[in-house]
């Protein structure tokens, strides 16, 4: 049962990527947030090192 409950667990966040408008491609760790007093995007790398970036750097973003 322990094994069943950590899989659902790692199932319910998604990595997300980023396509800035420089052409890089950046894999986050869940969903980017937008910080709407900043205009900033807020993301966890795949370390979990947290991270922004200006919203208008960024051309797209897609759920892996």
């Amino acid at each position: 049962m322990a094994i069943m409950a950590i899989l659902t667990l790692t199932g319910c966040s998604s990595n997300y990527v980023m396509q800035t408008k420089t052409g890089e491609m950046v894999i986050t760790k869940g969903k980017p947030e937008m910080d709407k007093s900043t205009g900033l995007l807020i993301y966890k790398d795949t370390d979990g090192n947290k991270h922004e970036i200006n919203r208008d750097q960024v051309k797209q973003i897609i759920e892996k």
